[in-house]
């Protein structure tokens, strides 16, 4: 009985074992899927925070620093609630101004600013794995906007030079063409008059012979009866 006995409790020591070994690779494995979403959370919140910071200074034309800083940390330049990003200082966050080409000030037109985040290390709170991963320089660079302000130190552009308008060239006139001179018209010849067919003269009807001791009978003269 009594070795019977020591045999279970034998067998109770080494499944505590087994579970022990087993708990802590799962809860290990389980940590480390949190901890790299959480990193990759952290990523995207960096990147984010450097795009509105940037997005603050141009749209409101703020050249205080501290103020963007505040909108990349918290939210808003104030400084006030909750920081985004736990483990995000204001001194991680760099603020650079370029002055407009235009007014030689930051503003528009063509000035710029760029917040970046640089040196952040990301705690992974894994158990037995404790670490810390250093993350990419996050930047963001935007123009300056005017936001429907007209900007007070833009001077006024010099006049344009007027083009001078170049001569028409005198296009030649072309020699009128001789009107060709109409050939005269021939005068008609006027068709000869006939000249009269003169009327021959009728001819004198002779004078009947008298019949001599005879009779006319039909026209005809009858010879004398002897």
């Amino acid at each position: 009985m009594r070795a019977e006995t020591r045999h279970r409790r034998g067998e109770r020591g080494a499944a505590l074992v087994e579970f022990t070994i087993g708990a802590v690779v799962f809860l290990t494995a389980t940590f480390g899927v949190i901890e790299v979403s959480r990193l990759l959370w952290v990523h995207n919140a960096l990147s984010d925070a450097t795009r509105r910071a940037a997005r603050y200074a141009v749209v409101t034309n703020n050249t205080d620093v501290e103020n963007v800083r505040n909108v990349a940390v918290y939210g808003n330049p104030e400084g006030t609630g909750k920081k985004l990003v736990s483990e995000l200082e204001a001194a991680d966050i760099d603020v650079v101004y370029t002055a407009s080409p235009v007014t030689e000030v930051f503003g528009y037109p063509g000035g710029q600013v760029t917040v970046s985040v640089t040196d952040f290390e990301f705690t992974l709170n894994v158990p037995f794995v404790g670490m810390t991963v250093d993350l990419p320089d996050y930047r963001t660079t935007l123009t300056a906007e005017s936001a429907g302000q007209i900007p007070e130190d833009i001077t006024e552009p010099p006049d344009p030079t007027p083009t001078p308008t170049p001569a028409p060239t005198p296009v030649p006139t072309p020699a009128p063409t001789p009107a060709p001179t109409p050939a005269p018209t021939p005068a008609p010849t006027p068709a000869p008059t006939p000249a009269p067919t003169p009327t021959p003269a009728p001819s004198p009807t002779p004078a009947p012979t008298p019949c001599q001791c005879g009779k006319w009978k039909n026209g005809t003269c009858k010879p004398c009866r002897k």
